[in-house]
């Protein structure tokens, strides 16, 4: 590619993924010029999927996208259409199952109680006999809203094989995302709209970038002087505290391995996601690829993908997963915050670089802010 000392376009946006993808796709909507860098050898972070078996593998991991803001789903299905999935994960505690997340049926399971009013006065019994009136961490948290049987049973040891921490080390909103209900519905999501794109992720990203230059195998900081005068503005979604070259020390963040096989069966746990909540298993949770599409002519093959999800802390070299959003961390994090607000013709936008969890409608509804904002744009 020959390069000059002048701006060639508008935006370089670097990072293919949800994020860069759907502001490359709104620029370009609006007549601006967009390159996007991604240093994977392929487009789509996360999201992206592969093929094996004819079944759509979620490379990194399950990802559901759920709603309920009418605009992204009209956007996302503008794109590739989406199929009824509903998610309804299960647990695995030293064999037994129970559905998630905490409802009714889970509540039988763990009590053999059979009424709202039954459950709702069991959790209180525990609550009250753990002394929680003020959660101030993830383990009281998790006891005021579901009780101490439940935390023991199916947050405790998961959290810590996820997080690497003692539950109250954590903050209290990492178990408030989990839904608490007192009905017989094991629907994880609240949302109006939820699915999985028919053919998978990967037709999502590519309408995206569909017509946009994109170049893989390419990261901005091996040649970082050359990429900032390329356009008139970058947008940013990697790790901020790397663009600030760690002046303030590295934030932390935990990493998954994944361990995906092919299997001689038809159907191997008859579920997508199953987690596994004890420590007798090192892995958090093994995901059934193929669940997440029934309609796929694969799922009825006499084989199936299966992986096995390990979490750990994050080192050089290995994928940022999830920010660990303790005291000590948020704190660094408003540091990088500051310069990033003072940086003048960058963006800085996603999970990487805002430090934060993000689903994926709210990713693109990011975006799409971050794009009406600069440019003037109205919805």
């Amino acid at each position: 590619m020959a390069l000059t000392n002048f701006p060639k376009y508008d935006f370089l946006i670097v990072g293919a993924g949800l994020y860069g993808a759907t502001f490359s796709y709104l620029a370009k909507q609006n007549g601006k010029k967009c390159l996007v860098i991604e240093k994977r050898h392929e487009a789509g972070g996360n999201i992206r999927c592969q093929t094996i078996e004819g079944i759509n593998v979620h490379t990194y991991g399950a990802h559901i996208f759920h709603t309920s803001n009418k605009r992204i789903w009209g956007f996302v299905n503008k794109f590739v259409d989406f199929n009824r999935y509903t998610n309804s994960p299960v647990a695995n505690y030293h064999g037994k199952l129970y559905n998630l997340p905490f409802n009714m049926n889970t509540f039988y399971a763990m009590w053999g109680v059979i009424t709202p009013e039954q459950a709702r006065a069991k959790i209180e019994e525990q609550r009250v006999k753990a002394k929680v009136i003020n959660p101030k961490n993830l383990e009281e948290q998790a006891i005021a809203l579901a009780g101490r049987d439940i935390y023991e049973i199916l947050v405790k040891e998961y959290t810590e094989k996820q997080w690497g921490r003692k539950c109250n080390e954590l903050p209290p909103f990492i178990i408030k995302r989990l839904p608490v209900r007192f009905t017989f519905d094991n629907n994880y999501f609240n949302d109006c709209y939820q699915g999985i794109p028919i053919g998978g992720y990967n037709k999502l990203i590519e309408g995206l970038l569909n017509g946009t230059e994109v170049v893989t195998d390419t990261d901005f900081f091996s040649d970082r002087k050359k990429w900032e005068v390329i356009a008139d503005k970058i947008v940013f979604t990697g790790k901020v505290d790397e663009f600030f070259d760690y002046c303030f020390g590295k934030l932390e963040y935990r990493t998954v391995r994944f361990e995906t096989e092919t299997l001689d069966v038809q159907n191997f746990q008859g579920n997508a996601v199953v987690n596994y909540t004890s420590h007798d298993e090192t892995y958090t949770r093994i995901i059934e690829h193929k669940h997440f599409e029934p309609e796929n002519p694969s799922y009825q093959n006499c084989k199936t993908v299966i992986s096995k999800e390990y979490s750990s802390e994050w080192t050089d070299g290995a994928e940022p997963f999830y920010p660990v959003n303790n005291d000590k961390n948020t704190d660094l994090y408003k540091k990088y915050a500051e310069c990033a607000s003072k940086t003048d013709n960058v963006i800085f936008g996603g999970r990487l670089a805002e430090y934060k969890y993000y689903d994926m409608d709210d990713v693109i509804e990011k975006a799409m802010t971050d794009f009406e904002k600069i440019s003037g744009v109205n919805k």
